[in-house]
């Protein structure tokens, strides 16, 4: 009796080849699933990325914008940021280096690449991600424009437009 105690005792110690087999098998089928849900945080990165840069500048359109009114400047006045001159033009900044990228202080080396800047109303920049060659992933600002640049009225504010598509 004590012998059987004794074999019994070893049965009932480990797992059994096929409940390993078991266990892989239902592990492989959950990743199967999990894995096409978490296999595109590139893609999301980049359109956060695209959102946060099309807040930044509007943000920093309207504060700019808001900076000349308040010094009672003309339309076409420089206004200073943060230690940053901000090229302006019809009231609000030009779309280049001097102008919305130095408001809201991009980085154009690393982070963003600008294509088409201008420093005259209507001109459009386009931002995009730097080193990403896939679809669109852009932000586009276009500046302020009027009848004739920096006398009243503006015909038209900024626009600042993301694409993610294809981020």
């Amino acid at each position: 009796m004590n012998m059987m105690n004794q074999m019994a005792a070893r049965k009932e110690k480990g797992f059994t080849l096929i409940e390993l087999v078991m266990v892989i098998v239902i592990l492989g089928i959950l990743a199967a699933f999990a894995l096409p849900r978490f296999a595109d945080f590139g893609g999301d990165a980049r359109s956060a990325s695209i959102q946060g840069l099309t807040g930044a500048l509007k943000s920093a359109s309207s504060i700019a914008h808001a900076r000349q009114v308040a010094n009672g400047d003309g339309l076409g006045a420089d206004v200073n940021l943060d230690g940053a001159t901000v090229t302006m033009v019809n009231g609000y900044p030009t779309a280049d280096a001097d102008g919305i990228v130095a408001a809201a202080d991009v980085d154009t080396t690393n982070d963003f690449a600008i294509a088409g800047a201008g420093d005259t109303g209507g001109t459009a920049a386009t931002f995009t991600i730097v080193g990403y060659t896939g679809g669109t992933c852009e932000v586009v600002y276009t500046a302020a424009t009027a009848d004739t640049d920096n006398t009243g009225p503006i015909t038209a504010a900024p626009s600042v437009v993301a694409d993610v598509d294809g981020c």
